[in-house]
């Protein structure tokens, strides 16, 4: 679990008011995965980079299987990208931080 004051930790009652409005990057994850633990000090530097212009939020699907199940996440990691509480896009798997920053990056330029 991160302990960046920048990173969100979201569940069932936070989710949907932290990311209705704006751009959200959504880190669904659970503490078992290796992979999801390799990139969580990336999503954490991320957070990080972009606060105050995206809220990077991280979602553990077994504490809040509804939203991991709204969003259709079957594997882990699954990156999810929203724009006003709409999902714009997504990446699955452990990718490097130049990928999930650039599609960052684009939605705020969008």
């Amino acid at each position: 679990m991160s302990t960046n004051a920048s990173t969100l930790h979201l569940d069932q009652t936070t989710f949907d008011a932290e990311t209705r409005e704006g751009v959200a990057m959504i880190d669904f994850w659970a503490p078992w995965c290796p992979p999801c633990r390799a990139v969580g000090p990336i999503v954490d530097a991320i957070a990080e980079e972009y606060q105050g212009r995206a809220k990077v939020a991280k979602v553990n699907v077994d504490e809040s299987p509804r939203i991991a199940g709204k969003f259709g996440v079957q594997s882990i990691p699954t990156i999810v990208f929203l724009k006003d509480g709409q999902e714009v896009g997504r990446v699955v798997g452990l990718r490097p931080r130049e990928v999930l920053a650039g599609a960052l990056e684009q939605l705020l330029a969008a």
